[in-house]
């Protein structure tokens, strides 16, 4: 029963790598760049996923934290992200002479 479990974890971490390529390939070839920064979400995410299921199957309780530190980190390269995009966007349209109410 033990390597039932082992078996669908490693299954798992396949999709997720899987997953993690395709997030991967839309942050570099996204339409735009809020997509690119989804994508780059999605990725942080996917990867906290692999970490915390490398921790059920190896059985070794610091990598939470990493992963833990990990979320963190990622949330704050979003958010910076985000500002930085609209910090550009809204110089692009006020150069263009538009305002946005």
């Amino acid at each position: 029963m033990d390597n039932l479990y082992a078996y669908l974890m490693q299954a798992a971490l396949l999709i997720l790598g899987v997953c993690l390529f395709v997030c991967l390939y839309r942050a570099v070839r996204g339409p735009s760049t809020a997509d690119r920064i989804i994508a780059i979400n999605m990725t942080g995410t996917v990867t906290i996923l692999l970490i915390v299921l490398l921790t059920l199957l190896l059985r070794e309780g610091y990598l939470i934290d990493i992963a833990l530190i990990y979320a963190m980190l990622s949330f704050l390269a979003v958010v910076l992200l985000c500002r930085v995009y609209i910090g550009i966007y809204r110089a692009r349209h006020e150069k263009g002479g538009e305002k946005d109410a």
